[in-house]
């Protein structure tokens, strides 16, 4: 649920809470009243009252609401999976502050695409006299938050603490970009409590929309600036809710996340990774997993996908999205101890994992990239544009006519990439050109943005096509 703060009012939240809670009385049987309900928040302005409004909810409804503070979001979902118990997060992730949004998880963690038509089709009634019929705010604001509880921030990071051999960042340095994340003490606490030298810069009190899939370029001035320093492994960070990643190698150069998120499935031993078809095709080329499943872009697909996979056999099964978030689906075995799966997205894996790489062979950050085939992905955005209009104009490009899409394709962008090989409409439109390069066009599934996606044997070309695809998609607004 995300949309402007101004329309999350406290009537709309309250009533989001009471659906997805009702919702879970029907379809798990050991939801019942004295049920626990973990609550976290980011660090936006309207989060704490949001926040208040769905634990309102939740204890109206009978439910034992625990305060897990201001933490990441994987951190209150690995709480809820490891204690069998609903939790919701309170965040817009890496959307402006003006926006806010509710991400809601069952017991076995998030919820999937069935289970939000399941909440939507639940009807609420809304307590008589409790908001007011012209904001929607509550009439009376007796009712807060109960008293922080730190279990869900000390086993997230006791999570990491218990699997990686003690002290085994010892003589690592790490930059950390903290902006306004909610996850930058719990990124310090972890590294720092493997032996590692952290560095923290760059705090806001004013919340920084960070997207790690589309980084903005003052963000990657900051990252070579602090990288021209010397002295670091890498830099790490994170978005707003501390589920996606960024990580840098040793001279601040930003990885992109879906080239972290091989390297981290790599160290970690995966044998099936799950991930959407925008994510960068080095994965196959690579050919250091057994198998590869291409979804749909958004989590609900990975975790989908990574389900299935789980039934067809090859473990360990592992997905990553493009922005980064790393889920893990099946227990990973490593230093003698098992990491439980954790099938949400997830910052603080990547950032680890790269930097044992690193560490273990040697070598810098900069130099893993080598093992990979030279593949470079760039993304970019066109803010303020309409979903339907975005869906409008490729709907004109995915008629179901190969011969009549290919044609349209090429009138568009021939010009500048060729000829059309492949045309994908899994999400959006992904283009192959005879080149081998790739365009990838799509609507944004939480905001009104129009995406674009672009691959090719350079980075310099990958970001002039992404330049090219841009201006060609300014034109859709008229």
């Amino acid at each position: 649920a995300r949309g402007l703060a101004s329309d999350m009012t406290d009537a709309v939240c309250y009533a989001y809470t009471w659906g997805f809670l009702q919702y879970l009385r029907t379809t798990d049987r050991g939801i019942r009243r004295g049920t626990a309900l973990g609550i976290a928040r980011d660090l936006r302005p309207s989060s704490e009252r949001i926040a208040t409004a769905c634990a309102k909810a939740a204890a109206d409804l009978g439910f034992r609401v625990i305060n897990c503070g201001t933490i990441p979001t994987p951190a209150v979902a690995n709480f809820g999976i490891t204690r069998a118990i609903p939790t919701l997060m309170v965040t817009g992730s890496h959307i402006p502050d003006d926006r806010n949004g509710i991400k809601f998880h069952r017991l076995e963690g998030e919820i999937l695409k069935a289970d939000e038509q399941g909440i939507r089709e639940q009807s609420v009634s809304l307590p008589e006299g409790m908001f007011s019929p012209s904001s929607g705010a509550f009439v009376a604001d007796s009712f807060r938050l109960p008293d922080y509880d730190p279990s869900a921030h000390d086993s997230y990071v006791q999570r990491y603490l218990d699997f990686f051999p003690h002290n085994c960042l010892q003589g690592r340095s790490v930059g950390l970009y903290e902006h306004s994340s909610v996850a930058s003490d719990v990124i310090a606490q972890v590294l720092s409590g493997l032996g590692a030298r952290v560095q923290r810069f760059g705090f806001s009190k004013k919340f920084v929309p960070v997207d790690t899939e589309a980084i903005r370029p003052q963000d990657v001035e900051l990252g070579r600036e602090w990288g021209a320093r010397g002295g670091f492994d890498c830099l790490v960070s994170s978005d707003g809710d501390g589920d996606r990643p960024l990580v840098s190698d040793e001279k601040g150069n930003w990885l992109r996340g879906d080239i972290a998120g091989i390297l981290c499935a790599r160290y970690l031993g995966a044998k099936t990774v799950v991930t959407p078809v925008s994510s960068n095709t080095a994965l196959e080329r690579s050919a250091w997993f057994s198998q590869v499943i291409r979804t749909r872009i958004g989590s609900p697909y990975v975790i989908a996908g990574m389900q299935q996979a789980l039934r067809d056999g090859a473990r360990p099964v592992v997905g990553y999205e493009a922005n980064g978030g790393f889920l893990i689906a099946s227990p990973i075995e490593a230093f003698g101890r098992q990491l439980a799966p954790l099938p949400t997205r997830d910052a603080l894996i990547v950032a680890l994992s790269v930097l044992l790489q690193a560490s273990e062979s040697r070598q810098p950050v900069s130099q893993l990239l080598d093992r990979l085939p030279q593949r470079y992905t760039a993304s970019g955005r066109i803010q303020q544009f309409p979903s339907a209009l975005s869906r409008k104009h490729l709907a004109s490009l995915s008629s179901g006519d190969p011969e009549q899409d290919r044609a349209a394709v090429e009138a568009m962008l021939g010009e500048y990439f060729g000829p059309v090989a492949a045309l994908d409409n899994t999400d959006g439109l992904r283009i192959g050109f005879t080149s081998g390069e790739i365009a990838h066009l799509r609507p944004s599934g939480n905001a009104p943005e129009l995406r674009a996606y672009t691959e090719a044997d350079t980075p310099e070309r990958a970001v002039e096509m992404k330049r090219i695809c841009l201006q060609a998609l300014e034109s859709w607004r008229t």
